[in-house]
């Protein structure tokens, strides 16, 4: 493996096996342009990061944005988005975010994303993404995922845990 691609794959993040599944861990670095005067992030940029996240977690499964817009036609959108702020993260902290799937539906997707510094929660954001098609261009509406697609991401619920043993009865 090249030293570019090396670099790439450790910005891409990686998974961890869990009791609860994989979870998806992409490294970030605070740079000014995330923080406000007083050198504390400022709270949009948390949702950047998660986007960041849930991005590299579906490159790391061999899924990329792009294709999947030009084929089959479908994005991601976020319905609806809990936060939790519990701590400030500043100027040049290494933080992390920490992506765990909940449960995965034809169309729609829930996870748990964690920001974290030396393993202290900053912020949990409760997402809940909806599948849709025409996101390249025409009429946007609910899609169903491709059954490859849907196959991967429940790959990372473990198949013990209650929250697979419910997506599974909800599909």
């Amino acid at each position: 493996m090249s030293d570019a691609s090396s670099r790439a794959d450790a910005r891409s993040g990686g998974f961890e096996e869990t009791a609860e599944g994989r979870v998806h861990r992409l490294p970030i670095r605070i740079y000014y342009e995330d923080t406000d005067a007083g050198g504390i992030v400022y709270h949009a940029n948390y949702l950047r990061y998660a986007e960041r996240a849930r991005t590299e977690m579906l490159r790391c499964l061999g899924y990329d944005q792009v294709a999947l817009l030009a084929e089959p036609g479908i994005g991601f959108a976020v319905r609806s988005c809990t936060a939790d702020f519990v701590a400030a993260a500043r100027l040049d902290d290494r933080l992390e975010v920490v992506t765990r799937l909940h449960a995965v539906g034809g169309a729609t997707l829930e996870a748990e994303q964690r920001v974290e510094r030396n393993g202290q929660l900053l912020v949990r954001l409760m997402i809940r993404l909806a599948c849709i098609g025409g996101a390249g261009g025409g009429v946007v509406r609910a899609a169903r995922m491709p059954a490859a697609l849907r196959a991967a991401l429940q790959s990372l619920i473990h198949p013990t845990s209650a929250i697979f043993i419910m997506t599974l009865l909800a599909s």
